[in-house]
């Protein structure tokens, strides 16, 4: 009996102790740790810009063309030829066009003879009937042959200069100094205008001044304005990047595909010639531009710390500005008001409340990690998994 008793007292016993060891044993629960990252405020440069594609054309170029059709019997140019203004360049064959104006010429003498012959007979009648001597109607019909006469003599008169208009057509001029970009025609063929104007030859004024006509995509032409910066590079030259500023914001929309576009005109000026016509440029259009400002990540603008990532002896120390960065002194997070300008998504320009070289708060990382190896080792209390004895093999 005292044996029973004895063997309960123990059992007592080392239940209260394992009990005690369960309650107190680590096991392996994770400790947290915390990092902060930091960037300083410091000058910077902040930029924004949109991306487009678009075409080198020259600023001044015209197509020459003819009003009247004909075989073409001489050209006097070719491509890439400089011309002046009022240089021949092409011209038809004029036979048809001096055999229009001598007979328009000829059908005007006719009408000259035929307003003086009715001029006069008019004159004749209007003093015979003013003494009474014809009839009202004899007047009347001396009369009306009269202004017949006249205005069939300035018909001819009119037929004749659109016949000599049209014999100057057939010698083709260029209407500015310029270079001949392309030439459409060839001594011998025939031209055609009598539906439309066929156009000739292409001529540029000023290779030297170029311009980009470039498609903004909707989304972004609200922040494109006259006078911004551009940069732009052409396949043909890689490695050089050309200069130029936006001259025009057109207000006609074009849409393909469903994509709504606007054509921006930027300059480029082309002194070394290295810019053809027709190139395909890759435009950056600068549409905002701070340089040397005090800036921020942005992100400093969006970060507040929280009770999560507090320590015991942590603590926090807001203000009442909307706008904040936070700094870590010490122990304490603490709220600095600030007051921003332009930014650029990535950094934001601080103008105020803020000194330079200042440390702010951008991002914190919450790691849990776990206790070391020797502190997870299995309470010797507890039980093992089931059909493992302690050297873990099967019994």
């Amino acid at each position: 009996m005292k044996t029973m008793q004895r063997n309960m007292i123990v059992g007592a016993a080392v239940a209260a102790v394992a009990g005690t060891v369960y309650l107190l044993w680590p096991f392996g629960q994770p400790q947290h740790t915390v990092s902060y990252e930091t960037a300083a405020a410091e000058k910077a440069d902040i930029r924004s810009s949109v991306t487009a594609t678009g075409t080198i054309e020259p600023v001044t170029k015209v197509e020459v063309g003819t009003q009247v059709s004909g075989i073409v019997s001489k050209i006097y140019v070719d491509y890439n030829s400089i011309v002046k203004a009022g240089q021949v360049i092409a011209e038809l064959d004029k036979t048809n066009l001096t055999s229009e104006l001598n007979s328009a010429r000829a059908n005007q003498a006719a009408a000259q003879s035929e307003l003086d012959y009715q001029t006069a007979n008019y004159n004749r009648y209007k003093n015979l009937y003013d003494k009474g001597l014809v009839s009202a109607n004899d007047y009347e019909t001396a009369r009306l042959s009269f202004r017949k006469a006249r205005q069939t003599d300035i018909t001819a008169q009119e037929n004749v200069k659109k016949a000599e208009t049209n014999l100057g057509y057939a010698t083709i001029t260029s209407p500015i100094d310029g270079v001949v970009l392309s030439k459409a025609v060839e001594e011998g063929q025939t031209v055609a205008a009598s539906f439309s104007t066929p156009t000739l030859f292409t001529i540029a004024q000023d290779l030297t001044d170029m311009r980009v006509i470039a498609d903004i995509d909707e989304a972004d032409i609200g922040n494109v304005k006259d006078g911004q910066r551009v940069t732009f590079t052409v396949d043909a030259f890689p490695d050089d990047v050309f200069q130029g500023q936006v001259t025009q914001v057109r207000q006609e929309a074009a849409t393909e595909s469903n994509v709504v576009t606007y054509e921006v005109v930027i300059s480029a000026p082309n002194n070394d010639l290295k810019l053809k016509p027709g190139l395909t440029a890759n435009v950056t259009v600068y549409t905002q531009e701070k340089n040397n400002v005090l800036a921020v990540p942005a992100k400093a603008l969006r970060f507040t710390p929280n009770e999560h990532m507090l320590a015991k002896d942590e603590n926090i120390a807001d203000c009442a500005g909307k706008t904040k960065v936070w700094v870590r002194e010490g122990h304490t997070f603490r709220a600095i008001p600030v007051q921003t300008g332009a930014t650029n998504g990535s950094l934001t320009e601080i103008t105020g409340g803020l000194k330079a070289g200042t440390r702010v708060l951008t991002d914190y990382d919450l790691n849990a990690e776990a206790a070391p190896q020797e502190q997870q080792q299995k309470n010797p209390f507890m039980p093992g998994p089931p059909g493992k004895n302690k050297n873990n093999k099967k019994r």
